[in-house]
Protein backbone atom coordinates (compact mmCIF):
# COMPACT_ATOMS: atom_id res chain seq x y z
CA UNK A 1 0.00 0.00 0.00
CA UNK A 2 2.96 2.32 0.70
CA UNK A 3 4.43 1.91 -2.57
CA UNK A 4 1.24 2.79 -4.91
CA UNK A 5 0.68 6.13 -2.08
CA UNK A 6 4.02 7.05 -2.95
CA UNK A 7 3.95 6.33 -6.87
CA UNK A 8 0.56 7.96 -6.43
CA UNK A 9 2.79 11.38 -5.88
CA UNK A 10 5.43 10.80 -8.30
CA UNK A 11 2.33 10.70 -11.07
CA UNK A 12 0.74 13.38 -9.16
CA UNK A 13 2.92 15.80 -10.59
CA UNK A 14 4.04 15.18 -14.39
CA UNK A 15 7.10 16.72 -15.59
CA UNK A 16 8.31 17.82 -11.96
CA UNK A 17 11.32 19.79 -14.13
CA UNK A 18 9.32 22.03 -15.85
CA UNK A 19 7.62 22.85 -12.50
CA UNK A 20 8.85 26.48 -13.04
CA UNK A 21 6.23 26.90 -16.36
CA UNK A 22 3.84 24.52 -15.21
CA UNK A 23 0.89 24.22 -12.88
CA UNK A 24 1.94 20.92 -11.30
CA UNK A 25 -0.48 18.96 -9.64
CA UNK A 26 1.12 19.18 -6.56
CA UNK A 27 1.06 23.21 -6.40
CA UNK A 28 -2.79 22.77 -7.38
CA UNK A 29 -3.11 20.71 -4.51
CA UNK A 30 -1.24 22.72 -1.86
CA UNK A 31 -3.05 26.03 -3.36
CA UNK A 32 -6.52 24.47 -2.84
CA UNK A 33 -5.94 23.20 0.64
CA UNK A 34 -4.59 26.37 1.53
CA UNK A 35 -6.80 29.19 0.20
CA UNK A 36 -10.65 26.83 -0.03
CA UNK A 37 -13.21 28.30 2.73
CA UNK A 38 -14.04 24.78 3.47
CA UNK A 39 -11.33 23.22 4.68
CA UNK A 40 -10.56 26.78 6.39
CA UNK A 41 -13.96 26.59 8.64
CA UNK A 42 -13.07 22.78 9.24
CA UNK A 43 -9.94 24.08 10.48
CA UNK A 44 -11.55 26.56 12.83
CA UNK A 45 -14.34 24.23 14.24
CA UNK A 46 -10.85 21.85 15.07
CA UNK A 47 -9.75 24.17 17.02
CA UNK A 48 -12.71 24.64 19.03
CA UNK A 49 -12.62 20.66 19.75
CA UNK A 50 -9.13 21.34 20.95
CA UNK A 51 -10.20 24.48 23.11
CA UNK A 52 -12.80 22.69 24.48
CA UNK A 53 -10.64 19.64 25.80
CA UNK A 54 -9.37 20.64 29.05
CA UNK A 55 -9.67 18.79 32.79
CA UNK A 56 -11.59 22.78 34.03
CA UNK A 57 -14.16 22.04 30.91
CA UNK A 58 -14.35 18.06 32.53
CA UNK A 59 -14.73 19.21 36.00
CA UNK A 60 -11.49 18.23 37.38
CA UNK A 61 -10.44 22.00 38.70
CA UNK A 62 -12.47 23.92 41.46
CA UNK A 63 -14.12 26.60 40.97
CA UNK A 64 -13.87 30.00 42.95
CA UNK A 65 -16.25 32.68 42.79
CA UNK A 66 -15.64 35.71 44.88
CA UNK A 67 -17.75 38.75 45.96
CA UNK A 68 -16.94 42.41 47.22
CA UNK A 69 -19.68 44.61 48.01
CA UNK A 70 -19.80 48.13 49.46
CA UNK A 71 -22.65 50.16 50.79
CA UNK A 72 -23.34 53.54 51.89
CA UNK A 73 -26.25 55.04 53.42
CA UNK A 74 -27.20 58.18 54.53
CA UNK A 75 -30.06 58.06 57.20
CA UNK A 76 -32.17 60.66 60.30
CA UNK A 77 -33.78 59.50 63.38
CA UNK A 78 -36.71 61.28 65.66
CA UNK A 79 -37.08 59.19 68.76
CA UNK A 80 -39.23 60.53 72.11
CA UNK A 81 -38.81 57.91 75.00
CA UNK A 82 -41.68 56.83 77.33
CA UNK A 83 -41.65 58.16 80.68
CA UNK A 84 -38.99 60.92 79.91
CA UNK A 85 -36.51 58.48 80.44
CA UNK A 86 -33.95 60.33 78.14
CA UNK A 87 -34.06 63.17 76.03
CA UNK A 88 -35.73 62.78 72.82
CA UNK A 89 -33.17 62.07 69.77
CA UNK A 90 -33.31 64.13 66.74
CA UNK A 91 -30.33 63.20 64.20
CA UNK A 92 -30.10 63.86 60.65
CA UNK A 93 -27.62 63.47 57.27
CA UNK A 94 -26.36 60.44 59.56
CA UNK A 95 -23.37 58.64 57.73
CA UNK A 96 -22.78 55.26 57.52
CA UNK A 97 -21.10 52.83 55.18
CA UNK A 98 -20.76 49.02 55.48
CA UNK A 99 -18.72 46.46 53.20
CA UNK A 100 -18.44 42.53 52.23
CA UNK A 101 -15.69 40.64 50.85
CA UNK A 102 -15.70 36.83 50.30
CA UNK A 103 -14.87 34.33 47.97
CA UNK A 104 -16.65 30.41 47.83
CA UNK A 105 -15.03 27.48 46.23
CA UNK A 106 -16.21 24.10 45.18
CA UNK A 107 -14.51 21.27 44.46
CA UNK A 108 -16.22 18.17 43.50
CA UNK A 109 -14.05 15.20 44.64
CA UNK A 110 -16.56 12.29 43.34
CA UNK A 111 -18.95 11.83 40.92
CA UNK A 112 -19.49 8.41 39.99
CA UNK A 113 -16.31 8.97 37.18
CA UNK A 114 -18.43 11.15 35.32
CA UNK A 115 -15.62 13.77 35.09
CA UNK A 116 -13.05 11.02 33.63
CA UNK A 117 -16.09 10.36 31.08
CA UNK A 118 -15.88 13.76 30.24
CA UNK A 119 -12.58 14.25 29.53
CA UNK A 120 -12.30 10.93 27.55
CA UNK A 121 -15.13 12.84 25.86
CA UNK A 122 -13.53 15.86 25.03
CA UNK A 123 -10.26 13.98 23.54
CA UNK A 124 -12.58 11.47 20.82
CA UNK A 125 -14.33 15.11 19.78
CA UNK A 126 -11.13 16.59 19.17
CA UNK A 127 -9.83 13.10 17.24
CA UNK A 128 -13.16 13.92 15.32
CA UNK A 129 -12.45 17.14 14.35
CA UNK A 130 -8.98 16.18 13.34
CA UNK A 131 -10.39 13.05 11.31
CA UNK A 132 -13.14 15.55 9.96
CA UNK A 133 -10.76 17.74 8.56
CA UNK A 134 -8.35 14.94 6.63
CA UNK A 135 -11.48 13.91 5.25
CA UNK A 136 -12.59 16.92 4.12
CA UNK A 137 -8.79 17.32 3.04
CA UNK A 138 -8.89 14.06 0.79
CA UNK A 139 -12.15 14.54 -0.84
CA UNK A 140 -10.40 18.15 -1.90
CA UNK A 141 -7.45 16.22 -3.06
CA UNK A 142 -9.40 13.89 -5.14
CA UNK A 143 -11.72 16.79 -6.65
CA UNK A 144 -8.74 18.93 -7.22
CA UNK A 145 -6.95 16.15 -9.02
CA UNK A 146 -9.90 14.67 -11.05
CA UNK A 147 -10.57 18.44 -12.38
CA UNK A 148 -6.38 18.79 -13.35
CA UNK A 149 -7.37 15.85 -15.42
CA UNK A 150 -10.64 16.80 -16.76
CA UNK A 151 -8.38 20.32 -18.07
CA UNK A 152 -5.94 17.18 -19.90
CA UNK A 153 -8.66 15.06 -21.07
CA UNK A 154 -10.71 18.14 -22.72
CA UNK A 155 -7.31 20.16 -23.71
CA UNK A 156 -7.02 16.65 -25.55
CA UNK A 157 -9.77 16.86 -27.03
CA UNK A 158 -8.93 20.31 -28.89
CA UNK A 159 -6.44 19.18 -29.96
CA UNK A 160 -8.14 15.56 -31.55
CA UNK A 161 -10.75 18.42 -33.23
CA UNK A 162 -8.22 20.46 -34.63
CA UNK A 163 -6.52 17.52 -35.69
CA UNK A 164 -10.12 16.49 -37.67
CA UNK A 165 -10.64 20.15 -38.59
CA UNK A 166 -7.22 20.19 -40.41
CA UNK A 167 -8.73 16.94 -42.38
CA UNK A 168 -11.35 18.74 -43.47
CA UNK A 169 -9.86 21.79 -44.61
CA UNK A 170 -7.17 19.85 -46.64
CA UNK A 171 -10.32 17.77 -48.11
CA UNK A 172 -12.52 21.32 -48.64
CA UNK A 173 -9.14 23.09 -50.78
CA UNK A 174 -8.91 19.98 -52.73
CA UNK A 175 -12.95 19.96 -53.44
CA UNK A 176 -12.34 23.74 -54.71
CA UNK A 177 -9.91 23.10 -56.60
CA UNK A 178 -11.25 20.01 -58.52
CA UNK A 179 -14.77 21.89 -58.86
CA UNK A 180 -12.84 25.23 -60.07
CA UNK A 181 -11.05 23.16 -63.11
CA UNK A 182 -13.81 20.94 -63.63
CA UNK A 183 -12.55 17.64 -62.36
CA UNK A 184 -14.97 17.29 -59.13
CA UNK A 185 -18.64 18.00 -58.96
CA UNK A 186 -20.07 20.93 -56.57
CA UNK A 187 -21.89 18.36 -54.43
CA UNK A 188 -18.76 17.15 -53.29
CA UNK A 189 -17.46 21.06 -53.08
CA UNK A 190 -20.58 21.83 -51.12
CA UNK A 191 -20.28 18.36 -49.13
CA UNK A 192 -16.57 19.47 -48.09
CA UNK A 193 -17.82 23.11 -46.97
CA UNK A 194 -21.09 21.37 -44.40
CA UNK A 195 -18.23 19.45 -43.17
CA UNK A 196 -15.82 21.68 -42.56
CA UNK A 197 -18.49 23.74 -40.84
CA UNK A 198 -19.63 20.89 -38.81
CA UNK A 199 -16.00 19.89 -37.45
CA UNK A 200 -15.37 24.00 -36.89
CA UNK A 201 -18.62 24.28 -34.75
CA UNK A 202 -17.30 20.86 -32.95
CA UNK A 203 -14.16 22.53 -31.88
CA UNK A 204 -15.42 25.68 -31.03
CA UNK A 205 -17.77 24.01 -28.77
CA UNK A 206 -14.89 21.94 -27.13
CA UNK A 207 -12.69 24.92 -26.37
CA UNK A 208 -15.94 26.42 -24.57
CA UNK A 209 -16.06 23.04 -22.92
CA UNK A 210 -12.40 23.31 -22.12
CA UNK A 211 -12.18 26.98 -21.27
CA UNK A 212 -15.39 26.47 -18.46
CA UNK A 213 -13.43 23.63 -16.71
CA UNK A 214 -10.49 25.68 -16.52
CA UNK A 215 -12.58 28.50 -15.01
CA UNK A 216 -14.14 25.71 -12.54
CA UNK A 217 -10.38 24.83 -11.87
CA UNK A 218 -9.73 28.01 -10.69
CA UNK A 219 -12.87 28.48 -8.72
CA UNK A 220 -12.09 25.38 -6.36
CA UNK A 221 -8.19 27.37 -5.57
CA UNK A 222 -9.99 30.20 -4.99
CA UNK A 223 -8.30 32.31 -7.94
CA UNK A 224 -9.10 34.68 -10.13
CA UNK A 225 -11.49 32.28 -12.46
CA UNK A 226 -10.02 34.27 -15.64
CA UNK A 227 -6.17 33.51 -14.59
CA UNK A 228 -4.42 31.34 -17.16
CA UNK A 229 -2.12 28.69 -16.31
CA UNK A 230 -0.25 25.97 -18.03
CA UNK A 231 -0.24 22.38 -17.23
CA UNK A 232 1.36 18.91 -18.93
CA UNK A 233 -1.40 17.16 -21.03
CA UNK A 234 -0.51 13.71 -20.35
CA UNK A 235 -2.78 11.44 -18.21
CA UNK A 236 -0.08 8.90 -16.65
CA UNK A 237 -1.43 6.11 -14.74
CA UNK A 238 -0.28 4.49 -11.73
CA UNK A 239 0.84 0.14 -11.99
CA UNK A 240 -2.54 -1.78 -11.35
CA UNK A 241 -4.21 -1.60 -7.92
CA UNK A 242 -5.11 -4.57 -6.24
CA UNK A 243 -8.23 -4.84 -4.86
CA UNK A 244 -7.50 -6.82 -1.64
CA UNK A 245 -5.13 -4.39 -0.98
CA UNK A 246 -7.59 -1.05 -1.93
CA UNK A 247 -10.31 -2.95 0.87
CA UNK A 248 -7.84 -4.20 3.51
CA UNK A 249 -6.55 -0.28 3.50
CA UNK A 250 -9.92 1.30 3.44
CA UNK A 251 -10.88 -0.88 6.67
CA UNK A 252 -8.50 0.38 8.70
CA UNK A 253 -7.40 3.79 7.45
CA UNK A 254 -10.68 5.45 5.44
CA UNK A 255 -11.32 8.94 6.89
CA UNK A 256 -15.23 8.65 6.99
CA UNK A 257 -15.34 5.11 8.64
CA UNK A 258 -12.58 5.82 11.31
CA UNK A 259 -15.16 9.00 11.89
CA UNK A 260 -17.95 6.67 12.36
CA UNK A 261 -15.93 4.69 15.13
CA UNK A 262 -15.07 8.04 16.94
CA UNK A 263 -18.43 8.76 16.89
CA UNK A 264 -19.54 5.34 18.36
CA UNK A 265 -16.88 5.57 21.05
CA UNK A 266 -18.00 9.27 21.96
CA UNK A 267 -21.58 7.66 22.48
CA UNK A 268 -20.48 4.88 24.70
CA UNK A 269 -18.91 7.59 26.85
CA UNK A 270 -22.11 9.37 27.16
CA UNK A 271 -23.92 6.61 27.93
CA UNK A 272 -21.33 6.27 30.75
CA UNK A 273 -21.46 9.78 31.92
CA UNK A 274 -25.66 9.88 31.89
CA UNK A 275 -25.13 6.50 34.36
CA UNK A 276 -22.63 8.07 36.71
CA UNK A 277 -24.93 10.47 37.72
CA UNK A 278 -26.87 8.02 39.38
CA UNK A 279 -24.00 7.49 42.24
CA UNK A 280 -23.12 9.91 44.59
CA UNK A 281 -21.19 13.36 44.20
CA UNK A 282 -18.89 14.38 46.93
CA UNK A 283 -18.00 18.34 46.97
CA UNK A 284 -15.65 20.02 48.77
CA UNK A 285 -16.59 23.30 50.07
CA UNK A 286 -14.66 26.33 51.56
CA UNK A 287 -15.52 30.10 52.00
CA UNK A 288 -13.83 33.25 53.62
CA UNK A 289 -15.53 36.29 54.27
CA UNK A 290 -15.11 39.52 55.39
CA UNK A 291 -17.37 42.34 57.06
CA UNK A 292 -16.76 45.53 58.54
CA UNK A 293 -19.27 48.59 59.17
CA UNK A 294 -18.85 52.43 60.10
CA UNK A 295 -21.82 53.69 62.00
CA UNK A 296 -22.10 57.31 62.40
CA UNK A 297 -25.31 57.32 64.45
CA UNK A 298 -23.31 58.57 67.76
CA UNK A 299 -25.04 55.13 69.68
CA UNK A 300 -23.96 51.40 69.61
CA UNK A 301 -21.28 50.28 67.88
CA UNK A 302 -18.96 52.67 65.84
CA UNK A 303 -16.87 50.75 63.69
CA UNK A 304 -16.46 47.12 63.22
CA UNK A 305 -15.37 44.07 61.44
CA UNK A 306 -15.76 40.56 61.10
CA UNK A 307 -14.39 37.47 59.06
CA UNK A 308 -15.31 33.93 58.93
CA UNK A 309 -13.68 31.04 57.39
CA UNK A 310 -16.04 27.81 56.44
CA UNK A 311 -14.73 24.30 55.29
CA UNK A 312 -17.15 21.27 54.75
CA UNK A 313 -18.13 18.14 52.54
CA UNK A 314 -21.63 18.00 50.54
CA UNK A 315 -22.82 14.73 49.30
CA UNK A 316 -25.54 14.46 46.83
CA UNK A 317 -27.17 11.61 45.70
CA UNK A 318 -30.62 11.86 43.13
CA UNK A 319 -33.01 9.41 44.51
CA UNK A 320 -36.07 9.85 42.22
CA UNK A 321 -36.41 12.77 39.05
CA UNK A 322 -39.40 10.91 37.84
CA UNK A 323 -37.90 8.32 35.90
CA UNK A 324 -36.12 10.56 33.96
CA UNK A 325 -32.33 9.20 34.79
CA UNK A 326 -33.48 6.24 33.19
CA UNK A 327 -34.91 7.66 30.14
CA UNK A 328 -31.56 9.20 29.61
CA UNK A 329 -29.77 6.30 29.76
CA UNK A 330 -31.98 3.63 27.59
CA UNK A 331 -31.68 6.83 25.17
CA UNK A 332 -28.11 6.93 25.46
CA UNK A 333 -27.74 3.04 24.87
CA UNK A 334 -29.57 3.59 22.12
CA UNK A 335 -27.59 5.93 20.13
CA UNK A 336 -24.29 3.70 21.22
CA UNK A 337 -26.29 1.19 18.89
CA UNK A 338 -27.13 3.62 16.07
CA UNK A 339 -23.82 4.60 16.13
CA UNK A 340 -22.63 1.15 15.87
CA UNK A 341 -24.83 0.32 12.98
CA UNK A 342 -24.06 3.30 10.84
CA UNK A 343 -20.35 1.63 11.20
CA UNK A 344 -21.43 -1.56 9.67
CA UNK A 345 -23.56 0.28 7.01
CA UNK A 346 -20.82 2.60 6.03
CA UNK A 347 -18.71 -0.52 5.92
CA UNK A 348 -20.90 -2.25 3.80
CA UNK A 349 -21.26 0.82 1.24
CA UNK A 350 -17.50 1.31 1.45
CA UNK A 351 -16.31 -1.96 0.40
CA UNK A 352 -19.32 -1.96 -2.53
CA UNK A 353 -17.89 1.61 -3.51
CA UNK A 354 -14.59 0.24 -4.14
CA UNK A 355 -16.05 -3.30 -5.76
CA UNK A 356 -18.21 -1.11 -8.05
CA UNK A 357 -15.41 1.43 -8.50
CA UNK A 358 -12.69 -1.34 -8.98
CA UNK A 359 -14.96 -2.41 -12.05
CA UNK A 360 -15.10 0.72 -13.97
CA UNK A 361 -11.36 1.13 -13.64
CA UNK A 362 -10.91 -2.95 -14.65
CA UNK A 363 -12.83 -2.10 -17.88
CA UNK A 364 -11.25 1.59 -19.00
CA UNK A 365 -7.68 -0.22 -18.57
CA UNK A 366 -9.17 -2.78 -20.92
CA UNK A 367 -10.56 0.05 -23.39
CA UNK A 368 -7.36 1.66 -22.92
CA UNK A 369 -5.63 -1.40 -24.87
CA UNK A 370 -8.33 -1.90 -26.96
CA UNK A 371 -8.66 1.63 -28.01
CA UNK A 372 -5.08 1.82 -29.05
CA UNK A 373 -5.19 -0.37 -30.64
CA UNK A 374 -7.74 0.75 -32.83
CA UNK A 375 -6.73 4.58 -32.88
CA UNK A 376 -3.41 3.22 -34.46
CA UNK A 377 -5.32 1.12 -37.12
CA UNK A 378 -7.45 4.51 -37.96
CA UNK A 379 -4.68 6.63 -37.91
CA UNK A 380 -3.29 4.40 -40.99
CA UNK A 381 -6.69 4.18 -42.65
CA UNK A 382 -7.24 7.86 -42.97
CA UNK A 383 -4.05 8.71 -44.51
CA UNK A 384 -4.47 5.72 -47.03
CA UNK A 385 -8.23 7.40 -47.78
CA UNK A 386 -6.82 10.33 -47.89
CA UNK A 387 -4.15 9.30 -50.33
CA UNK A 388 -7.17 7.29 -52.64
CA UNK A 389 -9.07 10.60 -52.53
CA UNK A 390 -6.27 12.97 -54.01
CA UNK A 391 -6.04 10.24 -56.90
CA UNK A 392 -9.91 10.43 -57.24
CA UNK A 393 -9.97 6.39 -55.58
CA UNK A 394 -12.30 7.27 -52.86
CA UNK A 395 -15.07 8.96 -52.64
CA UNK A 396 -15.93 12.12 -50.55
CA UNK A 397 -18.40 10.20 -48.31
CA UNK A 398 -15.81 7.38 -47.65
CA UNK A 399 -13.18 9.99 -46.65
CA UNK A 400 -15.76 11.61 -44.62
CA UNK A 401 -16.40 8.37 -42.83
CA UNK A 402 -12.91 7.25 -42.14
CA UNK A 403 -11.94 10.71 -40.80
CA UNK A 404 -14.87 10.24 -38.62
CA UNK A 405 -13.67 6.92 -37.02
CA UNK A 406 -10.52 8.54 -36.82
CA UNK A 407 -11.31 11.26 -34.62
CA UNK A 408 -14.19 9.06 -32.70
CA UNK A 409 -11.37 6.29 -31.70
CA UNK A 410 -9.13 8.86 -30.64
CA UNK A 411 -11.52 10.42 -28.47
CA UNK A 412 -12.70 6.70 -26.86
CA UNK A 413 -8.71 6.24 -26.19
CA UNK A 414 -8.88 10.07 -23.87
CA UNK A 415 -12.19 9.08 -22.61
CA UNK A 416 -11.10 5.71 -21.79
CA UNK A 417 -7.54 7.13 -20.02
CA UNK A 418 -9.80 9.91 -18.41
CA UNK A 419 -12.23 6.84 -16.91
CA UNK A 420 -9.32 5.12 -15.93
CA UNK A 421 -7.31 7.73 -13.76
CA UNK A 422 -10.87 9.32 -12.24
CA UNK A 423 -11.50 5.68 -10.82
CA UNK A 424 -7.74 5.29 -10.24
CA UNK A 425 -8.11 8.82 -7.78
CA UNK A 426 -11.60 7.21 -6.60
CA UNK A 427 -10.07 3.79 -5.50
CA UNK A 428 -6.68 5.47 -3.55
CA UNK A 429 -9.10 7.88 -1.65
CA UNK A 430 -11.92 5.07 -0.70
CA UNK A 431 -9.03 3.57 0.80
CA UNK A 432 -7.80 6.41 2.72
CA UNK A 433 -4.45 6.66 1.29
CA UNK A 434 -4.42 10.07 -0.47
CA UNK A 435 -3.01 11.82 2.67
Amino acid sequence: MKQFRLAFFVFLCPLAAEAQQLLTLEEAIQQGITKQYAIQISRQREQIAANENTLGNAGFLPTITGALSKNYTISGLDQSFFGGLRPPLVQSGVRSNSGNAGMAMAWTLYDGKGMFFLRDRFKELQNLGAKQTESNIENLIALISTTYYDIIRQNLRVNNFKKGLEISNDRLKLAKDRYEVGQGSKVDYYSAQVDYNEDKALLIAQEQSFTNTKIGFNTLLVKDYKADFEIAYLIDLLPKLTLSELKMSALSQNPALISAILTKKINDLDTKTVQSQQKPQIDLLAGYNLNNVANGAGFGVERGSSNVFNYGLRASINIFDGYNQKRRIQNAKINAEIAALQIEDLKNNLLSSLERTYITYENALNLIQLETENYAIAKQNIEIAFDRFKVGIATSYELREVQRNAVAAETRLIEAKFAAKSAEIELIRLSGNLL
